[in-house]
């Protein structure tokens, strides 16, 4: 599992590390500036030429020492800084530098073509949008075929969203290589900044005892941490028999309307639950029927038959949404389900109908997972739904408001609790799973998450487990993917992990 910072976390630790007397500033510019320059001299070994772009703070200061080391290692290196150094520390180095090279505030496109272009203008100090003189400058560079590496992070992005800051029509394509230190930010992690990140390199710059003391201060503002291989505990079976396991209710929809609930179903059986019952209309159980064998098949006409049902202590969770359907039968099963007070997954239908129906709303409880997308996410919370809020935060806020867990899905899926102790399972480079943008692979998420929770897994732990499981299903699987072929990838998954 990662942690993630914010920009402010980081100051903070870095801050903290100066004052206690163990470093300074300089210094830790120094170990920075020679862990970039070790990262790119291990994708492009071979002294080159190098244009270093050099903005006023900090960043900047990280990259006078970058070209301060590249000169000294052979590189041809030129710094482009249109802006003097504003702080002591990039002051400083801005003066060592000028020992050895130049500094220019016109950027010749001549000198761009097969360089190494450096981006340290700005990195996670940003506070406000990137002028284009700046940005352009790195989209300039990559015109000209120049590989570009962001020192901390690629300007224009923000460290804490992810979401583009700058000025003019933003054209800088994602970055070669990124450098970053002492641990991801959440900008690398959350889109569109994860998908500009490009290759991730993260240095050590002795900042390991504060980051100890920052997980155990945290409050106001929790450590974010990415979703990681699940507990084998979790999923392994031992002795016991089919009701050990749980048993899962999936709600499905009308005739013609079952393949959803179809996909929840088989995603629940395969993740291990003990018993699941799909319950359907009476019309629609012949349909189900023809395509179900392991699944059990229940009819349920209305909320009357779904009460009915739930009498049974053995049942432990519920699924409803995927093809269910906005009618008042619908709404009054939601409502039925929630009174039960079972873990359950809310998903498709089930999230429109509560985002419609206040009632419906009120009932939900904490231990509920939701699993909205975008669009759902805005109807459910139309005032968190917009570009001043982060995914991260917008979700936080959203399980503190509903008080249960929510997963915002999405290549950067987030999860979140009522207790704010946010998470990130991320689709993007070393998993990157785009297979998944296909039609029904979250009704499979849902049934994962369901299949998990009958097991008496908690909620929060469920929703991990079961992104983390969904990616790697797909990866198994890989191009051509349809959302039928992820159940039946889950038992290699769960034999490598040793399950």
């Amino acid at each position: 599992m990662t942690e993630i910072l914010s920009s402010a976390q980081m100051r903070a630790i870095e801050a903290a590390q100066i004052e206690s007397g163990d470093t300074t500033g300089l210094a830790l510019m120094e170990l920075a500036g020679q862990g970039v320059v070790d990262a790119i001299c291990a994708r492009w070994p071979a002294p080159a030429k190098a244009v270093v772009f050099c903005g006023p703070g900090n960043n900047g200061g990280d990259g006078y020492v970058i070209a301060r080391k590249l000169a000294e290692m052979g590189w041809q290196v030129l710094v482009w800084a249109p802006v003097a150094p504003a702080t002591p520390d990039a002051v400083a180095n801005a003066q060592r530098w000028g020992v050895l090279g130049q500094v220019v505030k016109h950027l010749d496109p001549a000198c761009l073509p097969g360089c190494v272009a450096v981006d340290a203008l700005f990195g996670t100090g940003l506070t406000r949008p990137v002028a284009e003189k700046f940005w352009s400058a790195l989209a300039q560079a990559q015109q000209a075929g120049a590989k570009l590496v962001a020192v901390d992070i690629l300007s224009g992005i923000c460290a804490d969203s992810g979401q583009i800051r700058a000025d003019g029509a933003y054209s800088v394509q994602a970055a070669d290589l990124t450098v970053t230190f002492q641990e991801p930010k959440l900008g690398h992690m959350l889109l569109p900044g994860g998908a500009m990140t490009g290759a991730l390199v993260v240095v050590d710059i002795g900042l390991k005892g504060r980051m100890a003391e920052l997980r155990a201060g945290a409050s106001a503002e929790q450590v974010t941490q990415t979703v990681s291989p699940p507990d084998l505990a979790l999923l392994t079976k031992g002795a016991g028999h089919k009701y050990s396991y749980g048993h899962a209710l999936v709600l499905s929809g009308g005739v013609g309307r079952g393949g959803a609930a179809r996909l929840a179903a088989r995603a629940a059986l395969r993740v291990g639950a003990g018993l699941v019952t799909l319950c359907c209309p009476p019309a629609a159980l012949i349909e189900n029927a023809a395509r179900l064998d392991a699944i059990m098949l229940r009819p349920v006409a209305d909320e009357v038959a779904l009460t009915n049902a739930l009498t049974d202590p053995r049942i432990t969770a519920l699924c409803l949404g995927p093809g269910l359907g906005l009618g008042r039968r619908e709404c009054a099963l939601v409502a039925a389900a929630l009174r039960s007070k079972r873990p359950i997954v809310l998903d498709a239908d089930a999230l429109s109908l509560i985002a419609q129906n206040s009632d419906l709303r009120a009932l939900v409880h904490a231990d509920c997972v939701l699993t909205p997308h975008a669009g759902e996410f805005a109807r459910l919370w139309p005032d968190l739904g917009t570009s001043e809020h982060s995914k991260l935060k917008a979700t936080c806020r959203a399980a503190q408001d509903i008080g249960a867990v929510v997963l915002f899905k999405g290549a950067d899926t987030v999860i979140a609790g009522p207790d704010g102790f946010p998470e990130i399972h991320v689709a993007l480079r070393d998993r990157a799973a785009p297979w998944l943008a296909t039609a029904g692979t979250g009704d499979v998420l849902a049934g994962l998450i369901t299949g998990l929770l009958a097991r008496g897994i908690p909620p929060r732990s469920s929703a991990c487990t079961g992104a983390w499981l969904h990616v790697e299903a797909a990866r198994q699987f890989g191009a051509g993917l349809l959302a039928e072929d992820l159940p039946d990838q889950l038992p290699q998954v769960l034999r490598r992990l040793g399950a």
